[in-house]
């Protein structure tokens, strides 16, 4: 314990006097009757309780003298003196009680250290005992340790024989009536209880039902318990509407239990006991829905819990009801001397003369004494519990109804706990708000009585008839009469009442004030919104998404009846032209943001949550250090560690974020050196997408720099005093040894990875020497084949092309004057965008096509480019009639249209579809010579034409020119090529088409 710690030694020996007195007048008063006869009070405390045991009377009653907890600590009352027994450390701080002059005299003794011989404290406690024979102690409570230990067997050894007497009824006695001090306390903690729930549970629970959100008890759970979290960064947001926030400790508050929420989805039920557990179910959105939150403060507890009604029905609204009126009547009883069981028989008689129905499902008692122990049993407010009640104590009353069952016969319960005051007259609530039906009654339905005329009924229908209008979330009542509590009802009434458009952007929902009605249309039928002005007015126009705007083209939005009447549109006029201006952006931006939520709705639609990741226990999990990770996670750039774990991997950064990838969703794994690279790197591309941070990824990877530089460059005495090629050459040689070092780490930990999958993934590594640039995204990159795949894994965006889910690959503006040519992959599942690799320098050509042909993927190639959307859109719509009329067999007619062009009188008989005309040639030949990745300027010079090629040549002499000229003739004969490409294609072997495919 620190050696800070200041006790205060008044209200020690204060609380002391209070003990002894009762003691000494134990015959005279009920409440402390175990003390008759008692000659020692033994007070034993062994090492500290676990988090889930509950709370102890002796710990209590420790910190109500002392003010701090003491394990193993043994405390002695004599009427004379008193007695502790400690380690040297605690002796220390407890020394603070002898200055002075003590009104009480107090004696330290010290317990041996473990490796110590045994000092005489513990057979010196049992001899001032011994002049007794009735011990007074706590026989209830169970403790360890090595003093307990110790304590036990010299007390068994010993020739004195005790008589135990069990005081817990008289501790309680004592310790139940709060003074200014602990009075302070708990109003603190009943203060942040009520905070807690009114300032933030209820807001979250209003936006959670408002927006129909999927949320399950165990998170929601979580949130509330976030809000504290340690205590060293509390959410000042919530507790800074606390009273006296700024002289709160908020590292001295804690909560009793994890805040408990239920409904009537919980696979549990309803549970009012404070061990109940929030469970991993959603969260019904109607019905009854119960919170509980514990807190303490220095020690000090403090409960509320409430009940709330969603489209609550009437008999649950009437039980409710009562119950706020049994706390009343209850609160009239809480007062200075009243039997703690007439408080119960008082409420159980106001059941049984109002609703005798609900008398059998009534807890057995309804409430207990509370302070520095969270349920002190000595005060229970049962049915058969004589103590007295007086002024000072503390209550927590729990009302409550159990298990009731409604029209359906589904059962419900309702909990309302507060933490109470006793008083002289009556007793006060400390934890204040939400219990008003204002507070805690939720209402999303209509009213069955509310319907609306016919007419007004067939002009809203008409206005949404298509159904992408959806109702508005905010209760009628609230447009109507605004009896509801919510904000946003309340600016509809102001808007319905003067006439007014209103946007609801919380619930995406547009009102407009038709013939007197307010009618909600939502964002999505809603097409757009103009605004014009004409003389002194401005009119508004909203136009909605009907039938048949679109002509000759496929309708996006379903009509549940297109040959329905519908309105087109709707125009509104008003001098007040800034007002129309602000509605009109309003609308605009709305639309927007919807579409946006839309869109990364579905741009999230694959992404799987994982399994839960088994931690390897009772050994350390492998683990790669100081690795950074992409995608980079959050907040500042820090290395962190990638561990191997029972079915997967975890990245684990130094700020605590955790990334768990599994095997089950690992499609490859990959090592790239850092051979000529400046990172080396194990990669893994994923099956599914998962979420890191809040980006959507297909690909993790972890790598490390291999370059050294920090250490180049820091100008150490080594290099301070060397400047010649010996330290060029020794600087290699550091270089060249650590990125094997790296190599060798990296390459042994994925293959570690591929070994704890079970053999499911297998290491890849990239071919460096088959490498070659190209362009996959928007800037030109290296591309690496590897066993299984072609990828780029330096930079982001990373590329990572499985071969296998390859259909054909068609190389195009493969032409001799060109110095660049592209590649499409066309993958097998034809929904798939094909994938376009773009400015391949024509000097690795023939590598890409000797590549392709020994990992077996079908080719063609051409002169020109294809419009592969139109193509996959012609596949996809009729696919067996694609492969009925020769499937891929157009690729190899490409460059018959790319060469003949005009000139062709054939041309137009035997020309694919898909095949585009001269001109097109011609132009993609000029546009594509400059390519912006080439930094060639003279590009240009080099244009599609037989002229250029001839020119090139004209340094051979005429024999080689001859022989040259009769190759090309052959070779155009036997393939029908035209002009422009002879000389590329003279030196090239020739690829045969693919063959046809068949109907799949």
């Amino acid at each position: 314990m620190p050696e800070e710690v200041k006790l205060n030694a008044q209200l020690f020996f204060s609380r002391a006097q209070q003990v002894i007195h009762a003691w000494q007048a134990a015959g005279k008063s009920p409440e402390h009757e175990s003390l008759t006869g008692v000659d020692s009070l033994l007070i034993l405390i062994g090492d500290p309780a676990g988090e889930d045991e509950p709370d102890r009377k002796s710990t209590a009653f420790q910190i109500w003298l002392l003010g701090y907890e003491f394990p193993s600590t043994l405390l002695l009352f004599t009427q004379q003196k008193i007695y502790f027994l400690c380690s040297s450390s605690k002796a220390k701080i407890l020394n603070q009680l002898l200055a002075g002059n003590p009104p009480i005299p107090v004696e330290i003794l010290i317990q041996a250290k473990p490796k110590d011989p045994p000092t005489d404290s513990i057979p010196k406690l049992i001899q001032i005992m011994s002049t007794g024979k009735r011990l007074g102690t706590l026989l209830k409570e169970q403790h360890t340790g090595r003093l307990v230990d110790e304590w036990k067997s010299t007390l068994n050894a010993s020739e004195h024989k005790f008589d135990q007497v069990d005081v817990s009824a008289s501790l309680s006695a004592m310790m139940a009536i709060k003074d200014a001090e602990e009075l302070k306390l708990i109003r603190t903690t009943a203060n942040l209880c009520s905070t807690l729930l009114g300032f933030h549970f209820v807001p979250k629970l209003e936006l959670i039902l408002d927006r129909g959100s999927s949320v399950t008890h165990q998170a929601l759970s979580d949130q509330v318990e976030a809000r504290l979290g340690d205590g060293t960064k509390p959410d000042m947001k919530v507790f800074s509407k606390a009273k006296n926030a700024d002289e709160i400790d908020f590292t001295s508050v804690e909560f009793v239990y994890p805040p408990i929420v239920q409904s009537k989805s919980a696979s549990s039920g309803y549970d009012i006991k404070y061990s109940a557990v929030s469970t991993t179910d959603n969260m019904s959105h109607e019905g009854i829905l119960l919170v509980a939150i514990g807190m303490k403060y220095k020690g000090y507890c403090a409960n509320i819990a409430r009940t709330f009604l969603v489209d609550a029905s009437k008999q649950q609204e009437q039980h409710y009801s009562f119950l706020l009126s049994l706390q009343t009547e209850a609160l009239s009883k809480l007062k200075e001397g009243t039997p703690a069981r007439e408080v119960y028989q008082h409420v159980l008689s106001q059941v049984k003369a109002k609703h005798p129905e609900l008398e059998k499902h009534m807890p057995k008692n309804i409430g207990w004494a509370m302070g520095l122990e969270f349920r002190d049993g000595s005060y229970v407010l049962s049915g058969k519990n004589t103590r007295i009640l007086h002024a000072g104590m503390v209550f927590n009353l729990v009302l409550a109804f159990t298990d009731v069952q409604d029209e359906k016969g589904k059962k419900y319960s309702l909990l309302l706990t507060d933490t109470v005051k006793i008083g002289d007259e009556k007793g006060v609530c400390l934890t204040e708000g939400t219990k008003t039906f204002k507070d805690v009654l939720f209402s999303f339905n209509d009213e069955p009585d509310a319907k609306p005329s016919k007419d007004a009924k067939s002009k809203s229908s008409g206005s949404g008839v298509n159904g992408a209008s959806s109702k508005s979330h905010i209760n009628k009542d609230n447009i109507v009469s605004g009896t509801g509590h919510h904000v946003a009802g309340s600016k509809i009434l102001r808007a319905k009442t003067r006439g007014q458009i209103y946007i609801d952007k919380k619930n995406s929902t547009v009102i407009l004030p038709i013939h007197g009605f307010a009618v909600p249309f939502h964002i999505n039928a809603i097409k757009n919104a103009s605004k014009s002005d004409e003389g002194d007015f401005t009119y508004l126009r909203i136009n909605f998404q009907t039938p048949g705007q679109l002509a000759g083209k496929k309708e996006d939005t379903p009509f549940e009846d297109p040959d329905a009447t519908f309105i087109r549109s709707v125009v509104y006029r008003s001098a007040d032209g800034h007002r129309f201006d602000a509605l009109c952006k309003g609308i605009t931006d709305l639309k927007k943001e919807v579409n946006k939520r839309e869109q990364e709705k579905k741009a999230m639609a694959d992404v799987v949550e994982q399994d839960v990741l088994q931690e390897i226990k009772g050994k350390r999990p492998l683990r790669l250090q100081e690795v950074f990770v992409r995608p980079a996670l959050d907040g500042k750039r820090l290395p962190g560690e990638l561990e191997i774990h029972v079915n997967g991997v975890r990245y684990v950064s130094p700020l605590g974020q955790k990334i768990d990838i599994l095997f089950n969703n690992i499609k490859h794994l990959f090592f790239q050196p850092c051979d000529n690279e400046m990172l080396v790197i194990t990669h893994m591309h994923l099956k599914a997408p998962i979420m890191i941070g809040k980006k959507k990824t297909k690909d993790f990877q972890v790598y490390r720099e291999a370059s050294d530089v920090q250490f180049d460059e820091t100008g150490n005495r080594k290099r301070k005093y060397r400047y010649g090629d010996e330290d060029e050459i020794e600087l290699e040689q550091q270089e060249r040894k650590r990125r094997q070092a790296l190599n060798k780490e990296f390459k042994f930990f994925a293959e570690k990875i591929a070994e704890a999958s079970g053999d499911r993934l297998e290491v890849d590594i990239p071919f460096s020497e088959l490498a070659f640039e190209g362009v996959p995204f928007r800037t030109n990159v290296k591309l690496q084949p590897t066993t299984d795949c072609l990828v780029h894994l330096t930079d982001p965006p990373f590329l990572v092309v499985t071969l296998t889910d390859i259909e054909i690959a068609s190389l195009e503006r493969v032409q001799f004057s060109l110095k660049q040519f592209d590649m499409v992959f066309i993958f097998k599942d034809f929904s798939r965008t094909p994938l376009h690799i773009n400015s391949i320098p024509s000097t690795q050509l023939d590598n890409v096509k000797e590549w392709l042909d020994s990992v077996e993927v079908p080719m063609a190639e051409g002169p020109v480019n294809l419009n592969w959307g139109t193509i996959m859109k012609t596949i996809n719509e009729n696919p067996y009639e694609f492969f009925k009329e020769g499937g891929w067999a157009f690729l190899s007619g490409t460059g018959v249209a790319g060469a003949e062009g005009e000139n062709s009188e054939e041309e137009d008989e035997s020309e694919s579809d898909f095949e585009a005309d001269s001109e097109e040639v011609v132009s993609s030949s000029s546009d594509s010579d400059e390519s912006s990745f080439s930094g060639d300027s003279e590009a240009s010079d080099e244009s599609g034409s037989a002229d250029s090629a001839v020119d090139d040549d004209s340094g051979d002499d005429w024999d080689e020119l001859e022989r040259k000229a009769a190759k090309s003739d052959k070779k155009r004969k036997e393939s029908g090529r035209g002009h422009g490409s002879e000389d590329e294609d003279s030196d090239r072997p020739k690829k045969k088409a693919p063959a046809p495919k068949k109907k799949r």
